[in-house]
């Protein structure tokens, strides 16, 4: 798996470039609707299911079931969220909220099975997902600004430590090509 990831590094920092513009858009337009921030979401999510199982295609290693599972969660929120778009903002937050949660797990599983010896960024992007869905929980009723704000920070930490993780598979692509050769 971590030679596929490491093929395909792309994959992995353009999610992470994908959750940085998210979070900008989020954090420099808060007053939008919560329909239009749903819609946003639900794209945003979507395409980093789509590119999460892209960075998984062609292996059968058991480690790479995480990427899957994470990529068809991502797909199946986004789906959801497009045909409900007008779901009550109580509603929303918890859908954010139970997403990141879920994916933190993904990726701390993943982080923990790469043979990177406990990559520890994957595992931070992880933790990060985790926290930010329980803080969603713990304070659904904040409002949907607060709200806004909260997902524009956990994109961009998130979206940096998954960039950070995307170069880093990048760099070990020679690594890699070297140890497979000898």
């Amino acid at each position: 798996m971590l030679e596929l990831l490491a093929q395909k590094w792309w994959a992995v920092a353009l999610r992470g470039v994908l959750a940085i513009v998210f979070g900008i858009l989020a954090l420099a337009f808060p007053g939008s609707t919560l329909v239009s921030l749903a819609l946003l979401f639900g794209a945003y999510v979507f395409v980093s299911g789509v590119f999460s199982i892209v960075a998984a295609f062609g292996s059968r290693r058991r480690d790479a079931v995480w990427y899957v599972l994470d990529g068809i969660l991502g797909i199946a929120v986004g789906v959801a969220t497009f045909f409900y778009p007008g779901i009550t903002a109580q509603a929303l937050v918890f859908l954010i909220g139970l997403w990141a949660i879920l994916t933190g797990i993904f990726e701390v599983i993943a982080g923990f099975e790469l043979p990177l010896k406990r990559d520890w960024l994957l595992t931070i992007a992880g933790g990060v997902s985790i926290i930010f869905g329980v803080l969603v929980f713990a304070y659904p009723a904040s409002g949907a600004l607060a709200v806004v704000w909260m997902i524009g920070i956990y994109a961009l930490v998130h979206g940096v430590t998954m960039l950070a993780f995307g170069i880093r598979l990048r760099n070990l692509r020679g690594e890699l090509a070297a140890l497979l050769t000898t």
